[in-house]
């Protein structure tokens, strides 16, 4: 059998916390962020958890499951 390889773009997107959680970063923070609300800008800079209909996919690219 050949060896398990995580995702590489999973592996740059996602953090996983002491606790066990995953942590990843909001979208939409990049480029042309002149139309954008300065409160929405703000609120796209802090990181988020991974949503839990989400998790067993993320942890399979991760290679944790």
């Amino acid at each position: 059998m050949p060896k398990m390889k995580t995702k590489s773009s999973a592996k740059k997107r996602f953090t996983i916390t002491g606790s066990g959680k995953i942590k990843r970063k909001h979208a939409f923070k990049s480029h042309i962020l002149t139309k954008m609300a300065t409160k929405r800008k703000r609120n796209l800079t802090h990181a988020g958890l991974v949503h839990s209909a989400d998790l067993p996919n993320v942890k399979l690219m991760l290679c944790m499951k």
